[in-house]
């Protein structure tokens, strides 16, 4: 049993005494007047250990740019871990494609935090009550109170039924090895052409004898299992290097006791987890498991928003071509489930602040546009979407009409209508902005 194994079964057994929050107005004042966490977590991350020689065969893979037909493209190229395993440029997509002129056609995710991602499913959607402390201790952070549920379809009818887990904006993944071949074989990205093609690069590659150190002579003879074999090594790197699952932001250390919040970031971890302001906490949890685990800052859940239309993507020049997330382009097997269009993962938060592309689209380049969306899509969508030739503002013009009822129009800060008071301030914005970037990982604890 490997030590990442050993990790989560203690994790799921280990009930630690440190994971209580104190319930209360008294501690939640401490912590107003100190900027501390006068009720601190022990969190229990991944363990630190050598890497095994299936990691380091898939590290190699990982960092190989001759995989692609450029040559010059590896998976680290687009996810750079110089930035949290992010894009490292500043475009709406990454470029790829035997000449590197090709548009991806979605944002590059982060590979970070992905251990804990459940398969893609539609079904009932639990939530994190049996993750999460319980309320009682979640007030004394001033955690959300109440969780609201997603509405599929915006009509009620499937209130408790949403698409979950999956890797992707639309969830056509289940499992690292399988998202490793997708970007691999893409023409929009490493472009590596037919699998015979990838196979022949695996078998000339310079680790390429390692293969049958680990799987024996024949896996070299055999292209599909060569493959799936590579596939997996690169899985296994993103499971056990540190790197990719750290825990090292301000925020998990002040959940720990060790560093104070200011109180611009103080007042926007309120504001995140406030459902009748920001509620980003609402799909973004922030609150460890009760076995003491990290947060990771996402449900795994799936929500239409009704981001605007981005027109520097190539893609988006056809008028009638449009991004539906679970239900097409990029997956075509629950397409007929029409309520679902529009639907996109909800993303971990974490390291957000060090991304220049929000959204599946691209479509937002700052914090500041990203929370100026959600405080003024419904009360002065003028000031976020497009306008007509004839001065109409074009509301979610990324999504045919018929779709336009699959948008959430319930969970706050979406329940506001033209006209009404605005869920935050701009003050609000910039603390809940100061916030985010304390789950930057990297974050130095003075002793």
């Amino acid at each position: 049993m490997n030590s990442r194994t050993l990790w989560l079964l203690g994790a799921g057994l280990l009930a630690l005494a440190g994971a209580v929050f104190a319930a209360g107005t008294q501690g939640l004042a401490e912590v107003n007047l100190a900027g501390i966490n006068p009720n601190p977590v022990h969190l229990m991350r991944p363990p630190v250990a050598p890497l095994s020689a299936m990691a380091l065969l898939g590290k190699d893979i990982f960092y190989d740019a001759s995989l692609s037909s450029s040559g010059s493209l590896s998976c680290a190229s687009c996810h750079s871990p110089d930035h949290a395993y992010g894009p490292p440029n500043d475009g709406p997509v990454m470029l790829g494609g035997a000449d590197l002129l090709r548009q991806g056609a979605r944002a590059v995710p982060s590979l970070t935090y992905l251990e804990r991602q459940p398969n893609f499913s539609i079904g009932p959607d639990k939530g994190d009550d049996d993750n999460i402390v319980d309320l009682a201790q979640m007030a004394a952070l001033g955690q959300q109170a109440v969780r609201t549920t997603k509405t599929a379809g915006g009509t009620g009818a499937s209130a408790n039924i949403v698409p979950q887990g999956g890797l992707f904006w639309d969830g056509r993944a289940d499992t690292l090895q399988d998202q490793a071949l997708f970007p691999l074989l893409d023409p929009n990205e490493m472009d590596g052409g037919s699998a015979e093609i990838v196979a022949d690069k695996l078998r000339r590659a310079p680790y390429a004898q390692r293969f049958v150190e680990l799987f024996g002579a024949g896996v070299l003879r055999n292209q599909r299992l060569l493959i799936a074999e590579a596939m997996f090594a690169v899985a296994r790197y993103q499971v056990e290097e540190p790197s990719f699952h750290p825990y090292t932001s301000k925020y998990d250390y002040w959940l720990e006791g060790k560093v104070r919040l200011s109180e611009s970031e103080l007042r926007g971890l309120q504001l995140f987890n406030d459902p009748d302001k920001a509620n980003c906490a609402g799909c973004h949890t922030s609150a460890p498991t009760r076995d003491g685990l990290p947060p990771i800052f996402t449900d795994h859940q799936y929500e239409a928003l009704g981001a605007p239309r981005n027109a520097a993507l190539a893609g988006n020049r056809d008028p009638n071509y449009f991004d539906l997330g679970v239900c097409g382009p990029h997956r075509a097997d629950i397409a007929e489930q029409t309520q679902y269009c529009g639907m996109f993962l909800t993303p971990t938060l974490r390291n957000t602040a060090t991304r220049r592309a929000f959204f599946h689209n691209s479509v937002f380049t700052t914090l500041e546009q990203v929370l100026d969306f959600y405080n003024f899509r419904d009360t002065n969508p003028e000031k976020v979407f497009p306008h007509a030739a004839d001065g109409t503002v074009q509301k979610y013009n990324d999504l045919p009409q018929n779709y336009h009822t699959n948008v959430d129009v319930t969970d706050p800060p979406f329940d506001r209508h033209p006209g009404d008071k605005p869920a935050m301030t701009e003050q609000d914005e910039a603390d809940v902005i100061a916030f985010l970037k304390t789950l930057t990982d990297g974050y130095k604890v003075e002793n």
